[in-house]
């Protein structure tokens, strides 16, 4: 009894996991659940939130089991989620008034051109460092109450609530009896102003979303309530909570201005810490909270790849290529090179720095001598190239010039698709020891909060390196690749539009 433990709660856009920390940062047990992806229509991705609940739940459960531990051993819960996912409930049933509304999802795109048809392009970016996009929860929550009976009328009542993954999660932690955010992914929302860190109310206007549907903005590293205690037996801290991202980037100490992370899951996520001031961009990046705490909060320079993992997904599920995601290497490795074949994996339109919602994938370059080997090295090549072209947005809108990478998720662990981005860059991509930093950096958080940690230059000794990957190819070789992958991306972009 006399160990003591972090749990973290990872809500992710296709499993629910929790992951058990010991003092040292070291992994002691996981449990991981897959959930429904729901597609109703073209380009529409939802979720059940009720099962993003119960696979969280049963995680939960299952870890403390794999552990073989007392839950009283646990000294604090944190929480990590996919961000901007929207879910509208009923406040005193709590019930959803409609699935989970995904980030991935579409449906609001041609929305998004009425509003910049209508010159509020500016006023989001200078109020919430975001570009105006269906990426974001505001236009989401729109649709549901614009789209589902009754639910305009319920809101206006002050019957619904509002919240992304994080505050669903804890209102069904605490059995609803707490309803809150944090500015990491309030900040993700369209309606949060970054400059006074709170909900505002010219964008609620904009949007037609009442402001008492919206949770209350805590800090990411504090004491927010104490987990229910039918769900483990045990009264536990939940003491902290961040989008999945910024939680990468704290798990990943790049606590200093200037460090750089990219996640490689579902999608690709590359944040830079600017420090205590937001960095406005010139080059369709984002600026977003990275966290706040203490009262003192750090910025990140944000740039998200829409699919990037998800890509070697679709040549498992979609063109049954491959019957584990794991095998895309060795299929890559058949090969010397791509064989001229470039695929520019827009399945859901493009992120950053274009902005495209009606970018559609396409692979070219294809020949008679085309095999399935290069189309596989394509893909995590197309990977490498997203993160390749938000790099150097981000470079010249903080003017400087990167000098290492850090990584993490699941498609860090291809040594390939790490060595080719190594390339590309210029310079060293640096895997680390622990390489589950989304969980990790919220365990970072909810164990300072509590004590469990003393500081965050105490944790800088706790980061090492697993891999170090370092430039291979001639920059020639390198310039005359990434002029076709250009070329690609043109043709590409724009597709679906009429």
């Amino acid at each position: 009894m006399s160990e003591k433990y972090i749990l973290a709660l990872d809500q992710g856009t296709t499993s629910s996991r929790s992951i058990l920390f010991d003092k040292s940062g070291e992994i002691v047990a996981m449990s991981q659940k897959d959930f429904e992806q729901i597609f109703p229509d073209q380009a529409c991705v939802e979720h059940d939130p009720m099962e993003i609940w119960s696979s969280q739940w049963f995680t939960m459960l299952d870890v403390v089991k794999k552990a073989t531990i007392n839950p009283e051993q646990i000294s604090a819960i944190g929480i990590t989620n996919q961000r901007e996912t929207a879910i509208v409930w009923d406040r005193k049933t709590g019930e959803p008034v409609y699935n989970a509304i995904v980030w991935q999802d579409r449906r609001t795109a041609n929305y998004c051109d009425q509003l910049k048809d209508e010159g509020y392009i500016e006023v989001i970016q200078n109020k919430t460092g975001l570009v105006l996009d269906a990426y974001f929860s505001a236009t989401k929550v729109k649709w549901i109450l614009d789209h589902v009976e009754g639910a305009r009328a319920k809101a206006d009542k002050g019957e619904l609530c509002f919240g992304t993954v994080d505050t669903w999660l804890i209102w069904q932690l605490t059995k609803g009896n707490t309803f809150i955010t944090d500015p990491s992914n309030a900040s993700r929302t369209l309606l949060f102003n970054i400059n006074t860190m709170s909900w505002d109310q010219e964008l609620l206007d904009l949007f037609d979303i009442p402001s008492s549907m919206l949770p209350e903005v805590r800090e990411n590293s504090e004491v927010y309530a104490a987990l229910d205690f039918s769900i483990l037996k045990a009264n536990i801290p939940i003491a902290g909570m961040a989008g999945d991202q910024q939680a990468a980037l704290f798990g990943q100490l790049c606590t200093s201005k200037g460090m750089l992370k990219n996640t490689y899951g579902t999608g690709c996520f590359l944040l830079m810490n600017t420090g205590e001031e937001p960095v406005f961009s010139k080059t369709n990046l984002l600026t977003t909270v990275a966290w706040k705490i203490n009262g003192e909060v750090n910025y990140a320079l944000e740039g998200s790849v829409f699919v990037g993992g998800a890509s070697v997904q679709w040549l498992r599920d979609g063109l049954q290529m491959i019957k584990d995601s794991k095998e895309v290497e060795d299929l890559a490795n058949s090969v010397e090179d791509n064989g001229g074949v470039y695929f520019v994996p827009a399945l859901t339109g493009l992120g950053a720095p274009h902005w495209d919602a009606y970018a559609r994938g396409g692979i070219l370059g294809i020949t008679r001598g085309t095999n399935k080997g290069h189309i596989a090295r394509a893909t995590l090549e197309g990977i490498a190239y997203q993160v390749y072209d938000i790099a150097k947005a981000m470079e010249e809108d903080a003017s400087c010039d990167c000098k290492e990478l850090r990584v993490d998720g699941g498609a860090s662990a291809n040594d390939l698709l790490m060595q080719f981005q190594s390339d590309i860059f210029g310079f060293d991509v640096v895997r680390p020891q622990v390489q589950e930093t989304t969980a990790l950096g919220v365990a970072y958080l909810a164990g300072l909060a509590v004590g469990f940690w003393n500081s965050i230059d105490d944790l800088q000794s706790q980061w090492s390196i697993g891999k170090r990957f370092s430039p291979l190819k001639q920059e020639e070789e390198t310039k005359a690749q990434l002029s076709k992958w250009h070329k690609a991306v043109s043709r590409v972009r724009n597709w679906a539009k009429d």
